[in-house]
């Protein structure tokens, strides 16, 4: 496997396993909303709140998306209790520091959000790109585009690392290679992020 400039990893489902937290806080959302949860159930991971509340509520104007966002996000901040680091993740940060490879996280998150889910994953990123840096999130390039500036690397020479279908997405559209958990299809499918460590340690192996 190639040598990479800088590594960009998704937070939610690839460096921390928040899912369970993610999905109380969207049927919570529905359930106020009015918005049947078989409708947002495909909705719920890889996008920014606004994103798929426009997708759920196309009529909502403006100022209503924004406080649904605020509302969903607010029942989030506090709800973790049951976020850890995903499997294989100590292995790569470990990697990565003996590789002496940049990276990044780069969220749909937003600020607040994700600090305290990676502090509860004991997770410290050397740079944090949040839903707030960038004018559109994923599925556009935007943040990738913006973490990849900040460390002062070529798009085309990172690898994105992401667990959903936005996410990788946006990787692509950047211009990066992108790898991807739960079995999704992209440049390079893991089984978790153990197996990227051990790819970025061992170039000549095969994934999975």
């Amino acid at each position: 496997m190639r040598r990479f400039a800088a590594v960009l990893l998704d937070m939610d489902g690839t460096l921390v396993d928040s899912d369970a937290a993610v999905e109380r806080a969207w049927e919570r959302w529905a359930a106020e909303a009015g918005v049947p949860i078989a409708q947002l159930r495909p909705l719920m991971h890889g996008n920014p709140a606004p994103t798929t509340i426009r997708a759920v509520r196309p009529g909502y104007p403006p100022a209503a998306v924004l406080a649904a966002a605020a509302r969903q996000l607010e029942l989030q901040y506090t709800d973790l209790d049951d976020v850890v680091a995903t499997p294989g993740t100590e292995r790569l940060l470990i990697a990565l520091e003996e590789l002496d490879l940049p990276w990044a996280v780069v969220t749909s998150a937003d600020q607040r959000l994700a600090r305290a889910r990676l502090g509860a994953a004991g997770i410290t990123p050397p740079l944090l790109v949040t839903v707030e840096e960038t004018e559109r999130g994923k599925p556009h390039p935007d943040p990738y585009l913006a973490a990849a500036a900040r460390l002062g690397v070529d798009p085309a020479g990172c690898l994105v690392v992401e667990d959903s279908e936005p996410g990788i997405a946006a990787g692509r559209a950047a211009g990066g290679t992108v790898a991807a958990l739960r079995g999704l299809e992209a440049d390079l499918r893991l089984t978790d992020l153990g197996d990227l460590a051990d790819l970025l340690l061992r170039p000549d192996r095969q994934p999975g």
